[in-house]
């Protein structure tokens, strides 16, 4: 391995090719957020709403002041699709394909999808005749036929639509107030029927290969978890890639092991080698941001040791109920715990925990604070009120 990154390196590689890098250069307009969304090749969905859902949160991140109709607009226009990819998300429609290999193994979401659809038929075949006679409906459409328990308290009806979403019998058309609105493949997607299927041997191997290109310089132990695709055998796979000139290999200093840099990212790769990658943007991250969601690799690449506490009881939590990392110039430098309140046009921000080493400037200072600014701005929340912060 003639190629030799620093951790530095590494780390600024991985921003850019996420768009975190540098500010957006213009205003955003709506192509721009598609094109977010392919740069990532998935948006997670997340339905806590304290600030943002996390899908509008992360195109913020990348985009600045945008209109989050324009997501919604994006996936009734059959740009998006949803489905399990890294978690449920949002994905670019050229990739229906890749996932539909998935829904036809029915191991997305549920390993046992098919077999519970053949032990409820009856269900099953009344819900599909139901929205095939009225189209698209949501789950709370059906009254439930018997009491809510297990699956997380969710009705048979629930259960049976998400599973038929896992297989692909099903597909989100909308979604209203954020409810999915489920309808007929060939209603939301015309022609799925005709789209070529990989191997489940080929589609893993492509979606290692963009596992790769959207993490940067990639250790072997990060890539199955972009895709959520099996561990087993992935560090051979890489290797075998590599061979074939499908991947670059390089070294990253202190890392055990080679590390992986797609050839789309080969320009990118070299800048960080020549150290032209400054990263000189500063915005407020969703948890279930891309950048921040392997809590192994954030721990690696930027020393920054997060856990979401809106599981945590109240009395126990450290930084709040859903506290959003705080990215500044190439490094995560804090923790902010907020609430926008719409109605009031107040953003609140309840904590501000920053990160041990932080130094306390008025530059940084600077930096933080128009970043929030920047966001309660696009919540129409511009009156800002700092409760506490520390260091």
């Amino acid at each position: 391995m003639s190629i030799l990154l620093t951790r530095t390196d590494a780390r600024n590689l991985l921003l850019a090719v996420q768009g975190l890098l540098t500010p957006p250069p213009a205003p955003a307009a709506k192509p721009d957020v598609l094109a977010a969304i392919r740069r990532m090749g998935v948006l997670q969905i997340d339905t806590i709403h304290v600030v943002a859902r996390s899908p509008y949160l992360t195109l913020f991140s990348r985009l600045g002041e945008y209109d989050p109709t324009w997501l919604d607009e994006h996936l009734v226009e059959g740009r998006l699709f949803e489905y399990w990819a890294h978690a449920a998300c949002f994905l670019p429609i050229e990739d229906y394909p890749l996932q539909r290999r998935f829904m036809l193994d029915g191991v997305r979401g549920w390993q046992d999808a098919r077999p519970w659809i053949e032990a409820h038929r009856e269900l099953v075949d009344g819900i599909l005749a139901r929205i095939h006679a009225e189209g698209g409906l949501r789950s709370a459409d059906f009254e439930a036929k018997k009491p809510a328990g297990g699956w997380w308290n969710w009705k048979d009806e629930k259960v049976a639509m998400e599973v038929l979403f896992v297989t692909g019998d099903l597909m989100v058309a909308r979604r209203d107030k954020f409810q999915r609105v489920y309808d007929l493949p060939g209603r939301v997607l015309p022609g799925w029927e005709q789209l070529p299927v990989p191997s489940a041997d080929a589609a893993r191997r492509e979606l290692v290969l963009r596992s790769v290109e959207k993490l940067g310089a990639a250790r072997p132990g990060w890539v199955a978890d972009y895709y959520r695709l099996p561990k087993n055998g992935m560090p051979a796979l890489l290797r075998e890639l590599a061979a074939q000139g499908e991947l670059i290999e390089c070294a990253v200093e202190g890392w055990d092991g080679p590390a992986y840099v797609h050839p789309n990212n080969a320009g990118l790769l070299a800048q960080a080698q020549n150290g032209e990658l400054r990263p000189t943007y500063t915005t407020l991250l969703s948890p279930f941001d891309p950048l921040t969601w392997d809590r192994a690799r954030a721990r690696e690449l930027f020393d920054f040791d997060y856990m979401i506490e809106c599981y945590t009881p109240a009395h126990k939590r450290r930084y709040g109920y859903f506290s959003l990392p705080v990215l500044r110039r190439g490094a995560l430098v804090a923790r902010l715990d907020a609430k926008a309140h719409r109605r009031e046009g107040r953003f609140e921000v309840r904590s501000l925990h920053f990160e041990p080493g932080v130094t306390l400037d008025d530059e940084l200072r600077a930096d933080v604070t128009a970043a929030i600014q920047r966001c309660a701005d696009w919540h129409r929340t511009p009156q800002v009120e700092f409760l506490a912060v520390s260091a």
